[in-house]
This record gives structure tokens, C-alpha cells and sequence, in this order.
């Protein structure tokens, strides 16, 4: 059985390695605290996963170590930045900051960001949003890299090309929707491949049109690709989402595919919504909790898995690894090993005593 770690020893840990790194301060305490709230909300491969390799950006110049973003376009309720490849984390705290009171005095506020880094884990920022009572929709694509084919295709054209929402509802946290374009994620794919293991379905295609279980033929010459959501039945809705998050994103934000590339990153778009300049939270509550409780009220397949709302596992999941220790994945402690070499500190001092 794994290790149980402490969070804030955890989020204490990966903020001394950032700012070892490079990272100024202020943006190393928000990335690290981001990066621990996805090992608690159990997104294990967008939570510390990640940190080794952010640490080897900040060393190379692929991750800028401070500044801020670059006001590009403003209007009351639009705003565009150029994020400067700054810490994806660190610049979507600034952007709910920003927004949050433009979406209450004007109702709705939306931001596109192009040169960001990578945002870690997306359902992270749906919680700020949840606990003032915002509505938030929230895109990523990254125009650097392509792992998933448009549907009827073999060639790479998309990234996974997440988006979230988050929405709140009575008597629970709320609704938090994480969902990418496609059926799984580079980061679980690169998992699998160096563990030498395969996913329970065809997830993947090869490079010539093969359904397959084997991470391995991303890895390919030619490569394979990940299958969008839908797969080979019904992938045109996969590619419909893809494009979807690209027009959101990379359109909205004016850098794409058709730019040079710049390095592992993310082209953003984040909108808040003031449900209390639509409709109010009163009726806006009445209608989302009566279909929330159509769904987990609903006979279930198997009566030991009810229904759950999305979002539900992983706020029960959270609350458990505050209280008793955060669970990571054994991938996680091997990773590291080179940064704690390098800077002295050391993931065996946030475990747990029992």
C-alpha cells in the first residue's frame, strides 16, 4: 500500500523545489498548492505528477520564472493576455481574480490567454468559482504537440483538448465537469508506456487505423494517435468537442496551430458567469437541484454503483486525504529523485507517521 502524505508538508515540499528552480516565490506557492489539489481531487497525473517536469522546464527556459502577463485587449468584459509562458496555475489565479468582479458588476467576464504554460489540473479552479457561487466554463488546448487524430483520420491534429465546468448546486459542493476531447490523456498514455502496461479497451489507433490497447503506439514511426471521445463508433462528437475547444481557445485567443511552436504550453480561455445576473440563484438552484436529484435518485445498473453527480468522488475524495493523508501514485516519489538531488529536499518528510 502506498504512503500517506501530509497536503500543506506536500504543497510546503513542491514550492521549495519550484522556488530552488528558479520560481519567484508568489508564483511558486501557487503552483505548488495547485499542483497537491489535483492529487486531492484524485486527477493523480495532473497533480504532483507534474512537478519533475515543471522543475526541468524552469532549469531549461521553457518556463518563465517570474513577470506578469501582457494585457493585449480590454474590454469591460473581455479581456486577452499574452501569458508570457509564465506558470500556467499562477496566471489562471490571476485570471479568476480579474474576472471574478467584472462578472458581478457586468454578469459575465471572459479571458483568453495565448503563451501560457501548462494549467495543471482543470478542475482545481472550478472550486474558487463554486465557493462564490459562479458559474465557470474553462478551455485548454496546446498548439505545440498533437496526439489525437479528427475523426476518419490517422494523423495527429489535436492535444486532448480539455474543458471543465463548474456550476453550483444546494445542500453539496456542486457539479465539477473535467472532461477532455478525448477517451483518455497524453499523461495516463505516458504512464501506462513507461510502466509497460495497457488500457483496459482500444483507446488508441495506430498510424494505420488499427483500434489498440498498447500506450505504445503513440510511441510509434510512424505514431498511432489517441481515439477521440466517441471512438470509432461515434468519434464525430470527440472531433466536434475538439474543434470546440480550439475555436475557444487558440481562435479566441489569436495562436494556434498555424504558429510556430514555442514548447510544451496552453492556449486558455476562462468565462465566469454571475448566475444572479441571469435568472438568480434561487431559481437557478431550483432547476439545477431537481435534475441533480433525477440523476442520483435514478435506478442504478448495478446497486452497488449509484449514480453520482460529476465532481461528487472527487469533493469526498478530497475531504478523506485532508483528514487522513494524501495517497500518491508510486510513479510520483521515482520522478523526483533528480530535483531532490539537486536541491536537497526531500518527499519522504511529508509522509505520515502510523
Amino acid at each position: 500500500m502506498n504512503a500517506l502524505y501530509d497536503s500543506q508538508k506536500l504543497i510546503n515540499y513542491a514550492c521549495n523545489l519550484l522556488k530552488a528552480a528558479g520560481l519567484d516565490t508568489p508564483i511558486a506557492q501557487v503552483v505548488a498548492k495547485t499542483l497537491v489539489e489535483g492529487d486531492l481531487l484524485g486527477h493523480d497525473t495532473h497533480g504532483l505528477g507534474l512537478l519533475a517536469s515543471y522543475i526541468k522546464e524552469l532549469e531549461t527556459g521553457g518556463m518563465n520564472k517570474s513577470g506578469a502577463p501582457i494585457v493585449l485587449s480590454e474590454k469591460p468584459a473581455v479581456l486577452l493576455w499574452d501569458g508570457q509562458r509564465l506558470p500556467g496555475p499562477w496566471l489562471l489565479d490571476l485570471a479568476y481574480k480579474e474576472l471574478a468582479p467584472r462578472a458581478k458588476k457586468l454578469g459575465i467576464a471572459s479571458l483568453a490567454i495565448k503563451r501560457s504554460h501548462h494549467i495543471a489540473c482543470l478542475a482545481v479552479y472550478l472550486m474558487q468559482a463554486l465557493e462564490d457561487g459562479y458559474l465557470m466554463v474553462l478551455a485548454s488546448s496546446d498548439a505545440n504537440s498533437a496526439s489525437v487524430a479528427p475523426y476518419g483520420g490517422t494523423q495527429a491534429v489535436f492535444t486532448p483538448n480539455p474543458i471543465a465546468m463548474g456550476f453550483p448546486i444546494n445542500g453539496d459542493s456542486g457539479v465539477m465537469i473535467d472532461i477532455s476531447a478525448s477517451i483518455t490523456t497524453n499523461g495516463m498514455t505516458n504512464r501506462k508506456f513507461k510502466a509497460g502496461e495497457k488500457f483496459e479497451h482500444d483507446w488508441l489507433m495506430t498510424a494505420q487505423g488499427k483500434p489498440t490497447n498498447d500506450p505504445a503506439a503513440i510511441f510509434a514511426t510512424p505514431p498511432g494517435t489517441l481515439l477521440g471521445v466517441g471512438g470509432f463508433d461515434h468519434g464525430h462528437k470527440g472531433y466536434g468537442m475538439s474543434l470546440m475547444v480550439e475555436a475557444l481557445t487558440a481562435g479566441l485567443a489569436g495562436r494556434g496551430r498555424v504558429d510556430p511552436k514555442e514548447g510544451w504550453g496552453a492556449t486558455v480561455q476562462v468565462t465566469l458567469y454571475d448566475i444572479n445576473s441571469f435568472c438568480g440563484e434561487a431559481e437557478f438552484q431550483r432547476q439545477m437541484d431537481h435534475v441533480a436529484k433525477l440523476c442520483i435518485n435514478n435506478v442504478p445498473i448495478n446497486p452497488s454503483k449509484p449514480v453520482r453527480l460529476p465532481g461528487q468522488s472527487a469533493f469526498t475524495k478530497r475531504q478523506e486525504q485532508l483528514d487522513s493523508g494524501v495517497r500518491l501514485h508510486a510513479s510520483i516519489e521515482p520522478s523526483l529523485k533528480d530535483a531532490e538531488s539537486k536541491y536537497g529536499f526531500k518527499l519522504s518528510e511529508c509522509k505520515i507517521s502510523v
